[in-house]
């Protein structure tokens, strides 16, 4: 039975193309920027606006839908997936090295962002450094829930990218700001939850920090389990 090391370090080069890379280097440097321009313009801006604007609502889905669907999706997109269905692997195995991936390279791009933009921004004051640290840890796991539902969703539809992009912009741009009982469907709003319950700076959060914890956990754990199940009823078609 194959471990998951090896799916890993497949996924990850996968990932890592030269054009996705600097797409995604380029989304997290735009935060960092803004927050570079406030430190020269020498002008005093609430550091949540620029994370919560800047990060958690545009930059934070847009890199976890990029990487998430693009996980499982582009392989069962293109048929190289069934080289690997057809292995002594469980689906389980590939479905949680995928997110795995996904997950981490996500964190590992707008957690530096974060801490970047809000230093230039805020500076190096206690309440701005714990804004900053809450906005990190924040967009830690909220960048995990959003990859690993982004690659559970792959492995429904060819058609993720699309409807993960329509999730973020109508339901959690719209539908979550003007009707309260939806919010807790959406990850953006469980982000803002769990930055506000550490920093007690997201002006915007409507969720208390332990729903918005539970919310995380369980969108992850949903994910995995219905992406392992709809990839267990795979079926290799002949032409494949």
């Amino acid at each position: 039975m194959i471990s998951a090391m090896p799916l890993v370090g497949v996924t990850l080069r996968a990932l890592l193309g030269r054009r996705r890379t600097l797409l995604m280097l380029l989304l997290v440097a735009l935060p960092v920027l803004i927050g570079l321009l406030v430190r020269l313009s020498d002008r005093s801006i609430d550091i949540d606006r620029i994370l919560d604007a800047m990060l958690v609502r545009t930059v934070l889905p847009l890199v976890a839908l990029v990487l998430g669907t693009a996980a499982l999706g582009a392989e069962l997109e293109d048929g190289t997936a069934v080289y690997l269905i057809i292995k002594p692997v469980p689906r389980w195995r590939i479905v949680g090295a995928k997110m795995v991936v996904a997950a981490g390279l996500t964190v590992a791009l707008v957690v530096p962002s974060a801490l970047l933009s809000g230093v230039l921004a805020g500076g190096f004051g206690s309440d701005e450094l714990a804004t900053t640290f809450g906005y990190a840890v924040a967009v830690a796991a909220g960048g995990s829930a959003y990859a690993c539902v982004f690659v559970g969703l792959s492995a429904f539809t060819s058609r993720a990218l699309v409807l993960g992009l329509g999730y973020t912009l109508i339901w959690e741009g719209v539908l979550a700001g003007l009707l309260e009982g939806t919010r807790f469907l959406s990850i953006r709003q469980a982000t803002l939850g769990i930055a506000r319950g550490l920093s007690d700076r997201a002006t915007d959060a409507t969720l208390d920090f332990g729903l918005s914890a539970a919310i995380v956990v369980v969108a992850v754990a949903a994910a995995f389990i219905l992406g392992s199940v709809r990839l267990a009823r795979f079926e290799i078609r002949g032409a494949d």
